[in-house]
This record gives structure tokens, sequence and C-alpha cells, in this order.
């Protein structure tokens, strides 16, 4: 098993424990890239495909650099939306 696909079946168990530069790797290897709106977004970021005209949208971690289970299950149905899972 490769390294995206062990990330990709780690995401798909929704862990409690899954860290800010995971998913930022994971939306990486999906071909997104992270697009910040300058000093003026905080702790928002937004990343977009460039074959598609949908972003995925949350905020950074505070405190910890855990992400919230509602925030991996958003981003789970954003990248279903966007043909990018099943």
């Amino acid at each position: 098993m490769t390294r995206r696909e062990k990330l990709i079946e780690r995401f798909l168990s929704m862990p409690s424990d899954f860290t800010y530069d995971e998913l930022v790797s994971l939306l990486k290897r999906f071909g997104y890239q992270e697009d910040n709106k300058g000093k003026t977004s905080g702790s928002r970021v937004e990343f977009k495909r460039d074959r598609s005209s949908t972003s995925i949208v949350f905020h950074k971690p505070h405190n910890s650099s855990t992400i919230k289970l509602y925030v991996l299950k958003r981003v789970l149905n954003d990248l279903r939306n966007d043909g990018v899972m099943l």
C-alpha cells in the first residue's frame, strides 16, 4: 500500500487525531492548491483545483494541529461533490 493510499484510508476512517498537515498533504495529492487571501484572511484557508470551479474552505485549528470531525466530514463531502472521491 502506497503512502497516498494509507493517507486516504486514514482520512476515510475519520480519526480524531487527523492533523492539519495531513489534510493539506491529502488535498495537494488530489491536485488542490492552497490559496490565501492575504493578511486579512485570518485562520481561514481555501483550496482550489484547476479543473474545478468549487473550492474547499475551512479554518486552521487553534491551540492544536488536530482537525475537528465536522471539518473532515465537510471536506469529504466537498471532495465527493467535486468528483475526486466516490
